[in-house]
């Protein structure tokens, strides 16, 4: 027809109307179905991972967690299976060695009485780690029943749930340990011996002033996942409440449970060694790291090293564990993608 314009010779059959520009003879668009051919090609080839296998190369990628876990597992290691290879007895008293400084005889050297600080640092941080692990699960086990009770109740159980943990919140807890311990503490020696009823008497004392926190977790956790459409899904097909928490609110909700217990932990044996620092912990003749502390404060001036190898074991397992609480607070974070 006279006055039309012809279709450029370059264009793609069935494209008149796109420009061409930059398209060589045998090149067009890609067909309808090859990117989708395309993406179903690379899901394909990625391999399927697991959540746990995710969650530990979260884990893997926070540097400063890695290699606080390896220390820490090799701290484990040394108070496990040092004693076995470190036969100096614990109480054994030598006055002619003194407040002798470190040597290939005494690695961290002798306290006033000549007795051998790196085996009474080994035995002291079994005590100092056992503590903190039943002191820790104890916060977490009263946190998590108060938490969840809370979460799935409405009304006056929550607020009434909530009153008691931030009672127990705005209690000084410092007074309060050293009160309760001085109160029971011959108590309980009397009925379980002097080891054990101190053991049982400063868990439990620790463990009381440490669910708090826990407990509002898990109750803010509850609140979140409670309207989720798959427990809706499982309240609409007849679940009853204790399977709704047991099978599907619980187990989504240990995540950040799982990252306060590893503070805890720490925060356990930072409350063992001040109790131990001040008098009203484990007795004299049980070497735990705050009790060695205590002993050497009188000789800081003429044998630091007697409190600088305890010391320098508190701060680095309180360290590492709390740098191994941030790996795995950004590992279970799921709003993070590798």
């Amino acid at each position: 027809m006279a006055g039309s314009t012809p279709a450029s010779v370059t264009a793609e059959p069935g494209r008149e109307g796109l420009p061409a520009q930059g398209l060589t003879p045998g090149e067009g668009l890609a067909p309808a179905g090859a990117n989708a051919a395309g993406t179903a090609e690379v899901t394909k080839r990625r391999p399927a991972v697991s959540p746990a296998r995710e969650t530990w190369q979260r884990f893997a990628r926070h540097r400063m967690a890695m290699a606080s876990l390896v220390i820490l597992l090799m701290m484990v290691a040394l108070l496990i299976f040092g004693p076995m290879v470190w036969t100096v007895p614990i109480n054994d008293i030598d006055f002619t060695a003194r407040l002798a400084t470190p040597s290939w005889k005494h690695p961290m050297g002798t306290d006033d009485l000549g007795q051998d600080i790196f085996a009474r640092v080994l035995y002291g941080g079994r005590i100092s780690l056992a503590v903190g692990l039943a002191a820790m699960l104890m916060a977490v086990v009263v946190g998590v029943l108060i938490g969840a009770l809370a979460g799935i109740s409405r009304g006056s159980i929550d607020a009434a749930l909530m009153w008691l943990t931030d009672l127990f919140l705005s209690l000084p807890q410092l007074p309060l340990l050293l009160l309760l311990i001085y109160l029971f503490r011959d108590t309980l020696k009397g009925l379980f011996g002097p080891e054990v009823g101190v053991f049982l008497l400063i868990v439990f004392v620790i463990g009381l002033f440490r669910w708090m926190p826990v407990a509002r977790l898990v109750r803010a956790q509850f609140f979140s996942l409670r309207e989720k459409e798959f427990v809706e899904a499982a309240r609409a097909l007849g679940a009853s409440t204790s399977r709704q928490v047991v099978r599907h609110i619980l187990p989504n909700s240990l995540g950040p449970v799982i990252v306060a217990g590893t503070i805890d932990i720490a925060a356990a044996i930072l409350a063992e060694s001040t109790l131990s620092f001040l008098g009203l912990g484990f007795p004299p003749d049980i070497p735990t790291w705050g009790r060695i502390l205590f002993d050497s404060k009188d000789y800081l001036d003429i044998a630091p090293h007697w409190a600088l190898f305890p010391g320098g074991a508190i701060f680095l397992t309180v360290l590492t564990i709390n740098f191994i609480g941030d790996g795995l607070r950004d590992a279970l974070d799921p709003r993070r993608v590798l």
